[in-house]
């Protein structure tokens, strides 16, 4: 794992701190911009995360991500350590990634999130999240910003 290796791009959303959060940490809304994975945890400190689904033309291959919740401090800060079985690389502590969300709250409706990872298996893999970054960013503050009615449920 290259530890030297970091990803880190901001976007900035039209929408509260809170409701940004709410995206971040709701398994049905994570489903939208994660390509229909589902997330389990209860995003308490040291509890386990997984990311699992299905890959392919047909949905025939199976993925089960994971990695443990390091720090939550709600409207602002989400750190989780990360293993990817894409990664090729055997399912050790050295493996691991950390993924970071950070949320500034800039004004009523408007947060700068930030996300960030470090620790990529290969400069490939390092050069492929970097060129997908703002990509997966934009269309995750598409979904954010078109919520309407009833934030608490986004």
């Amino acid at each position: 794992m290259r530890q030297d290796l970091v990803v880190a791009e901001s976007v900035d959303i039209y929408k509260s701190a809170e409701n940004v959060w709410n995206a971040l940490t709701d398994p049905e809304i994570i489903k939208k911009y994660l390509f229909g994975t589902e997330t389990t945890t209860d995003w308490q400190v040291g509890s386990e995360i997984i990311f699992q689904g299905f890959y392919g033309q047909n949905n025939e291959h199976s993925y089960r991500d994971k990695g443990v919740i390091l720090e939550n401090i709600p409207n602002k800060k989400l750190s989780y350590s990360y293993w990817s079985g894409f990664s090729g690389l055997e399912d050790k502590p050295e493996n691991y990634s950390i993924v970071s969300y950070g949320l500034d709250s800039i004004e009523n409706e408007k947060t700068t999130f930030t996300w960030k990872q470090q620790g990529y298996a290969t400069e490939e893999n390092y050069l492929d999240s970097q060129t997908g970054m703002q990509k997966f960013l934009e269309q995750l503050k598409e979904i954010i910003e078109s919520k309407t009615g009833n934030e608490s449920t986004l």
